[in-house]
């Protein structure tokens, strides 16, 4: 019903409408629209933001089931920026005024060009344009960020992408989260025993395409002695030159790790039962790779 609604009314509100409901404050109006893929069908939870004429957010969220979304706002001039996975986004100028529904209808989004891939041959990982990082809990409440500064790697892009090979050697001693009193444990038997562990290796050959930009990519993560199988959520990012003209490619990626699962199982807790260091950690990965030879 409030999909109908918005696709048909653009003028004025009336208490009688489904949204009679909405009580508007003074100086404020309401703005929405439906969104919609090509063949007409709703696109739910793509996200919304409405920006004011100074460029900043004044509200933003998600469509609902039928690709609808309705909000209050002060009367004034704004901006509509509509995103979702796999579709080009949309932008449009909005004018809200008092007590009134400003609403664009429709709203069509458009199947986004998914980047040109890289092309076949050998790549190799340029660390000084990438980062492996790093997220963990600490006493239930802060989050503490670290990294690993020395890493390599190389990726053999095959004919078929989801055939394509990729290895990665981390150096564990290289952790750094910067605080030299818990990095030296963290190096410790306590966490990743560096003196026996000294590399925490990745090897994948499945890639497998989930649309649009994304893919995954699976393979076996080699950590304190442990193997497991390691599914890296990416978001590929396309292909371009760098300074000297080289070939790049680069992808964003992002994992999560259950310490347990690796046999890093040191804890201590709080008095109120709380765990220093939270069970799982939060791997975030920026890459680019370039084009041997």
């Amino acid at each position: 019903m409030i999909g109908r609604w918005l696709g048909n009314r653009t003028r004025r509100m009336q208490r009688t409408g489904p949204l009679a409901a909405i009580q508007t404050p003074p100086n404020a109006g309401v703005l929405g629209c439906r969104v919609l893929d090509p063949v007409n069908e709703p696109v739910p939870n793509a996200e919304f933001a409405v920006s004011d004429a100074m460029g900043r957010k004044v509200v933003g969220g998600g469509t609902d089931p039928f690709g609808s979304f309705v909000a209050t706002v002060p009367a004034g001039e704004y901006r509509l920026a509509v995103s979702a996975e796999g579709y080009t986004p949309y932008r449009a100028s909005v004018t809200v005024t008092e007590d009134a529904l400003a609403s664009l209808g429709d709203v069509t989004l458009q199947v986004a060009q998914p980047p040109e891939l890289p092309a076949p041959g050998d790549w190799e990982i340029e660390p000084a344009h990438s980062s492996i990082g790093f997220t963990a809990r600490h006493i239930g409440l802060a989050r503490i960020h670290g990294r690993f500064n020395s890493f390599a790697g190389a990726v053999r892009i095959a004919d078929d992408m989801e055939h394509s090979a990729m290895h990665v050697v981390i150096d564990a001693a290289s952790i750094d989260t910067n605080v030299k009193m818990r990095d030296d444990h963290l190096r410790s038997a306590d966490f990743l025993d560096v003196q026996r562990f000294p590399t925490l290796e990745f090897y994948s050959d499945r890639f497998t395409h989930r649309g649009g930009n994304r893919w995954a990519v699976t393979g076996a993560l080699s950590l304190h002695g442990v193997t497991r199988t390691v599914t890296l959520d990416t978001e590929y990012l396309g292909v371009g030159n760098g300074m000297e003209g080289e070939v790049r490619a680069a992808c964003r990626a992002t994992t999560e790790l259950h310490r347990d699962d690796f046999t890093v199982s040191w804890q201590t807790m709080l008095a109120r039962g709380i765990a220093v260091v939270g069970p799982s950690i939060r791997i975030d990965l920026d890459v680019q790779i370039v084009q041997k030879g």
